[in-house]
């Protein structure tokens, strides 16, 4: 099989405008990809744009079982807890080992996704193929999905195809860059615009004080004048 480049670049230049549209409302893009192949590419450039990332396994119900997920999340966050408060020292070796070893698989897997207290507002795949779970889950909660589509993948179930190689190192790369720099993009407008929206706020407050202000001293007034006016009396 052979791919059009020149459609590719087409679907690129639609995929990145739509998902900078989707970061600049402020909301999180997933990450996902567990090949050999793309997790290194992943990791990095999620963290690059600041979001979160699956790179190891795509456990079902991440999700459609998010409350679940978060649960185990909560753990991870509690083991480190008792790292640095001193209840590491409180119990026996072979209890620190076991907890060690919950926390190292804990973070392995849900590493990526560790400070994702709600719903992504996009999914960007690498091999819909292997990642068909994660696929499935997000177009049941009506997620918008973007991935990298291979020949020997249906490109129908996609909401934003990318038609290119997903074996390749380099395209997988190439790819997910460009991605990521849509999302850096349209994350910096959704910083200036909740800054604006601040501003606007503070502006509002100082604005509504002063009015409160200046109705306090005409009461005020009021009240010493009438005061006034029965002491003469």
């Amino acid at each position: 099989d052979i791919i059009d480049l020149r459609k590719t670049q087409v679907l690129i230049d639609i995929a990145r405008e739509a998902l900078y549209n989707i970061a600049s409302t402020g909301k999180i893009v997933l990450f996902v990809g567990t090949k050999l192949q793309a997790k290194g590419t992943i990791e990095q450039q999620a963290i690059r744009s600041k979001m979160n990332y699956v790179c190891e396994r795509w456990l079902g119900g991440m999700l459609t079982n998010f409350m679940t997920i978060r649960k185990s999340i909560k753990r991870l966050t509690s083991i480190d807890k008792m790292e640095v408060d001193g209840t590491f020292d409180k119990i026996t070796k072979k209890e620190r080992l076991l907890l060690t070893r919950e926390k190292e698989r804990l973070r392995k897997v849900f590493g990526g996704i560790e400070e994702m207290n709600r719903l992504p507002g996009a999914l960007f795949i690498v091999d819909i193929k292997k990642e068909h779970i994660a696929v499935k889950e997000a177009k049941i909660l009506g997620i918008p999905v973007f991935a990298i589509v291979d020949t020997n993948t249906d490109p129908e179930e996609i909401d934003y195809p990318i038609p290119a190689n997903d074996d390749s190192y380099k395209t997988i790369e190439l790819v997910t860059k460009i991605l990521a720099d849509a999302v850096l993009e349209g994350s910096e407008v959704a910083k200036r615009s909740m800054a604006d929206m601040s501003a606007d706020d503070d502006r509002i407050s100082k604005e509504s004080d002063a009015s409160s202000d200046d109705q306090s001293k005409v009461k005020r007034k009021f009240r010493e004048r009438r005061a006034g006016r029965r002491d003469t009396c």
